[in-house]
C-alpha cells in the first residue's frame, strides 16, 4: 500500500534542480505585456484629479487603464464587493491601486506607474486598534458576543481574579515566489488564466464578472505555488482579473507579477490584535469564569476578516474546559493593508490569548505552567464527565492531550530541564533561560459550511497508467503527493503509475480554496471516490468474464487477480477497455456531521480536532533582548498519516513560522499609514539559523476516530500554533528577572524582551 509511506515530494528533483515551472517561468508569445499598477501615496482621501500623460508617454506603454475604462464590475473582493480593482476616487490606504499600466516589459510597465501625477484632497486615516475603537470603525454594527454559562457571575464569585492584555502584530506571508498570474485570449472572448492561486474558482468566478461572461468562458490553471500561506487564497484575484481585461481589450496575452516590495505594500498580512482578558479561578488554578474582548485589525476591505475573527472566538478555549465563558470580537476597519487569510486563519491569535491566561495564572499561583494547564484540560475521550462542550457548544469526543503531553514531558525531559533552567538562572545574572510547554488543540472544517466539499477527475488508460486531477492546488505541502499515495493504493500500483496534472477548472469545477487545512481529507475522499469508482467497474467486468464474485478480485502489487487468473494492472486495464467499460469517473465528497451558526456561535463547526505539544527551551541577553531557541521537541497527532515525512516536514516548518510571527517578524507602519517594513531588508522572517539546533519532532501513532481519508487527520494549520511555546519560553526567561509577571507582548523583537526585563527588575 503506498499510503503511510514516508515517501519524497512527488516534485522535489524539479525544486533542487531549478526545473519546477511557475507562472513566471511559462513561456509567453513575443508581443506579450506586462502590467503594473499605479499606486496611491496617501491613506485616505479623495482623487481630486489624475493626470496619465507622462504615464502614457513613457517608452514600452501600450494602454493605461482607469476605473472608468474597466468594461463590467470594478471588484476583486471575494466577500462584500468593497474592494475595488482601481479606486473609484476614494483612496482607502497607502499602496491602494488608482491606475493600471500594460507595457512590452515588466521593468517598463513598473517605471511608468510611477509618473502618475496625483492630487488628493487629504483625510486623517484611521490607523490603529485604539482609534478604529474610538471611532467606532467597524465592519459589523456592533461587536460580536458568544457565551457559555453565566461568566461574570463566576469571576466574581472565584477566590482569585486576574485581568491583563495581549498585544500581538501581524505578519506577511513572504511566500518566495510572489503574486502573479498570465491571460490568454482565446476565440469567442473566452480567456485562459494561469495563477498562482489557493482558490482557482474565486479566480474564475471574479474574471468572469469583470469581463462579463459567464464562468464557462474562463478557464483557470494552476500547477504549483511557491508557497501560500493563505495569502494566495484571495490576494491573487487583482492580477489575474487586470490581466483577463487587458488581454481582452488588447487581443495580446498579458502577465503581471508584483516586485517583492509592491507585493509587500499591496497585499494583506495576518491580523494583527489586542486581547483583553479577565479570568476567575481556584486556589488550585482551575478556570471558573473568563472574559475574551478580542479586537481585531482588519484594514481597509472586508476580504475574510470576519471568518478569521470567528475562528479566533473559536479558538479562544484552545485545549481547556471553560465552565463560563464569555468572547467579544470587533472586527476593526482601519486605513491599512486589507488583511487576509493566515495559516491557522485566527485560530493562533484566539489560542495564544488563552495561553498568556494560563501562564499568568500559573504566575500568580507559583505553579508549574504544566500543571496548570493540565489541571484545565478537557475530559479525556470516552470518560464521563457532566461537560465536555465548547464555549460554541460543540462536545469535545476525541481530545487526546492528557496522554500526549505525559508522553512528551517524558521524552523532553522535561522536569529535570525545568530545574536545570533554575539552577542556571540562579547562577548567571545576564543570561537567563525559559522553558515552556504549549498543547494545541485546532478544529478542522471550514466555517463557511458549503466550502467543504471536494472534486476529482481520474481516468485509467489502456496501458494502467492513472492521470487525475482534484481540486486543491500545490503550493509546496505535498498535497499532490498525498493524493497520488491514496489513488496508487485504491489500484494497488505503484507511484510511478500515477500523474497528477495542473489544477483545472475545466476539468474539476466548483473548487473549494486550499485552505483550513482541508486539501488532503476533501481531495483525497474525493480521488478515492472515483478511483473505487472504476475499479468496481473492472473487478465487475473481469469476475463477470471469469464467472466469479467480484467481492473476491483483489488489486495488489500491480496486478489483478480474478480466482486462478492474474494479470498484470495493464493488462487489466487493457481488456476492460477492449470489453468496453468506461475508466473515466469524477468523484465528490462533502465532510459530514458539520452544523454551524455564526449568528448564535452555536453548532458543530469542525469535523475534529487535531492536537500537538510543544517544550522550547530559549536563552535571552537580558542587557539587550537579544535571544535564542536552543531546544525544541514537539509531539504532533496527524492520526494515521499519509506520508509521515512530509508530515513532519509540515510539522517542522508551521513551528518555525509560528515563533517567527511571535519573535522577529515586526510590521511597522509610520504615522502617514506607509508600511515601513516592505521588504527583506527591514522585515525579519526566520532564517536557518533561527532553527532550534536540537530540534526533536514526532508524530503521535494513532488514528483519527472519525471516517478521514485513512484515518489521517490535516497537518497544514495545526502545528503553527506550537510555536506559542517558543513566546511562552521567552516570558519565562523575562520572568526570572524579578517578581512581576512580565506581560509580554508579541512580536517578541529584542527591544521588546529589554523593556519587559527593565518592567520587572533592575539589571
Amino acid at each position: 500500500m503506498s499510503v503511510a509511506r514516508p515517501l519524497p515530494h512527488d516534485a522535489a528533483p524539479l525544486h533542487v534542480s531549478g526545473k519546477a515551472r511557475y507562472v513566471d517561468d511559462q513561456p509567453m508569445p513575443a508581443d506579450t505585456l506586462h502590467l503594473a499598477f499605479g499606486l496611491s501615496t496617501i491613506a485616505k482621501g479623495r482623487i481630486t484629479a489624475m493626470d496619465l500623460a507622462r504615464v502614457r508617454a513613457a517608452p514600452g506603454v501600450v494602454a493605461v487603464l482607469t476605473a472608468d475604462d474597466l468594461p463590467f464590475a470594478n471588484d476583486v473582493s471575494p466577500s462584500a464587493h468593497d474592494e475595488p480593482l482601481l479606486s473609484d476616487g476614494t483612496v482607502h490606504y497607502l499602496g491602494q491601486a488608482l491606475f493600471l499600466v500594460a507595457a512590452t516589459s515588466h521593468l517598463a510597465a513598473r517605471k511608468a506607474a510611477r509618473l502618475g501625477d496625483i492630487t488628493y484632497e487629504e483625510e486623517t486615516p484611521i490607523l490603529t486598534i485604539d482609534q478604529a475603537m474610538e471611532a467606532g470603525s467597524r465592519f459589523e454594527d456592533g461587536p460580536v458576543i458568544w457565551s457559555k454559562g453565566d461568566a461574570p457571575a463566576a469571576i466574581a464569585k472565584a477566590a482569585r481574579t486576574l485581568s491583563g492584555v495581549l498585544e500581538m502584530g501581524g505578519q506577511e506571508h513572504f511566500y518566495l515566489e510572489g503574486q502573479a498570474a498570465l491571460a490568454l485570449p482565446a476565440e469567442n472572448g473566452d480567456v485562459t488564466v494561469i495563477s498562482s492561486t489557493q482558490h482557482p474558482t474565486e479566480i474564475q468566478h471574479k474574471v468572469a464578472e469583470a469581463i462579463g461572461k459567464p464562468m464557462h468562458a474562463v478557464r483557470v490553471e494552476s500547477r504549483r505555488m511557491g508557497g501560500g500561506f493563505g495569502g494566495k487564497e484571495s490576494q491573487g484575484n487583482a492580477l489575474a482579473v487586470s490581466c483577463a481585461v487587458v488581454a481582452l481589450a488588447t487581443g495580446r496575452p498579458c502577465k503581471m507579477r508584483y516586485d517583492r516590495d509592491d507585493d509587500m505594500t499591496i497585499t494583506g498580512k495576518r491580523h494583527d490584535a489586542r486581547i483583553d482578558y479577565t479570568v476567575g479561578f481556584d486556589d488550585d488554578g482551575r478556570i471558573q469564569g473568563i472574559e475574551f474582548v478580542q479586537m481585531i485589525r482588519c484594514g481597509w476591505s472586508m476580504d475574510l476578516s470576519l471568518p478569521v475573527a470567528d475562528r479566533a472566538m473559536l479558538h479562544a478555549d484552545n485545549a481547556y474546559l471553560l465552565p463560563n465563558a464569555r468572547i467579544e470580537s470587533h472586527r476593526l476597519k482601519t486605513n491599512t493593508q486589507s488583511a487576509t487569510a493566515y495559516r491557522g486563519f485566527g485560530g493562533p491569535q484566539g489560542m495564544i490569548g488563552m495561553e498568556r491566561v494560563m501562564d499568568h495564572i500559573a504566575h500568580a499561583l507559583q505553579m508549574d505552567p504544566v500543571e496548570v494547564r493540565k489541571r484545565n484540560y478537557y475530559a479525556p475521550a470516552d470518560t464521563a464527565v457532566p461537560d465536555r462542550t465548547t464555549p460554541y457548544g460543540q462536545e469535545v469526543e476525541d481530545f487526546i492531550l492528557h496522554e500526549m503531553t505525559d508522553a512528551l514531558l517524558e521524552t523532553s525531559d522535561y522536569s529535570a530541564r525545568k530545574q536545570a533552567v533554575a539552577e542556571w538562572n540562579a547562577q548567571n545574572r545576564f543570561v537567563k533561560k525559559g522553558i515552556a510547554f504549549a498543547p494545541v488543540k485546532f478544529g478542522i472544517s471550514f466555517t463557511l459550511t458549503h466550502l467543504n466539499q471536494a472534486g476529482a477527475l481520474v481516468h485509467v488508460y489502456q496501458d494502467g497508467s492513472v492521470q487525475l486531477n482534484h481540486g486543491g492546488t500545490e503550493m509546496g505541502q505535498g498535497l499532490n503527493q498525498k493524493v497520488a499515495q491514496v489513488a496508487a493504493s485504491r489500484f494497488g500500483i505503484a507511484m510511478d503509475h500515477v500523474r497528477i496534472t495542473a489544477t483545472d477548472t475545466g476539468k474539476v469545477p466548483n473548487t473549494s480554496a486550499t485552505a483550513a487545512s482541508s486539501g488532503s481529507d476533501l481531495n483525497g475522499m474525493a480521488v478515492k471516490v472515483a478511483c473505487d469508482t472504476i475499479r468496481d467497474r473492472m473487478a465487475g467486468y473481469l469476475a463477470e468474464t471469469h464467472q466469479a464474485d467480484p467481492a473476491t478480485v483483489v488489486f495488489a502489487d500491480d496486478t489483478v487477480t480474478v480466482g486462478a487468473a492474474t494479470y498484470s494492472f495493464a493488462e487489466a486495464a487493457a481488456l476492460c477497455y477492449h470489453g468496453r467499460v468506461p475508466l473515466s469517473s469524477t468523484g465528490f465528497y462533502k465532510t459530514p456531521k458539520i452544523e454551524w451558526d455564526r449568528v448564535k456561535g452555536q453548532g458543530r463547526p469542525f469535523y475534529y480536532f487535531a492536537y500537538g505539544a510543544a517544550v522550547t527551551e530559549v536563552a535571552v541577553d537580558v542587557l539587550t533582548g537579544e535571544n535564542r531557541i536552543l531546544r525544541t521537541d514537539i509531539l504532533h497527532d496527524a492520526g494515521t498519516s499519509l506520508n509521515p515525512a512530509l508530515d513532519i516536514g509540515q510539522v517542522e516548518g508551521a513551528y518555525v513560522q509560528g515563533a517567527g510571527w511571535l519573535t522577529t517578524e515586526e510590521l511597522v507602519w509610520d504615522a502617514r499609514g506607509a508600511l515601513r517594513t516592505h521588504a527583506p531588508s527591514t522585515y525579519k522572517i526566520p532564517a536557518c539559523s533561527d532553527r532550534p539546533p536540537v530540534f526533536n519532532v514526532a508524530l503521535w501513532d494513532a488514528p483519527n476516530r472519525e471516517d478521514t481519508i485513512y484515518r489521517s487527520k490535516a497537518v497544514g494549520e495545526p502545528p503553527f500554533m506550537l510555536g506559542i511555546s517558543a513566546f511562552l519560553a521567552l516570558g519565562d526567561a523575562v520572568a526570572s528577572c524579578g517578581t512581576d509577571y512580565p506581560s509580554l507582548d508579541a512580536p517578541a523583537t529584542a527591544e521588546r524582551i529589554w523593556h519587559a526585563v527593565r518592567r520587572v527588575a533592575d539589571v
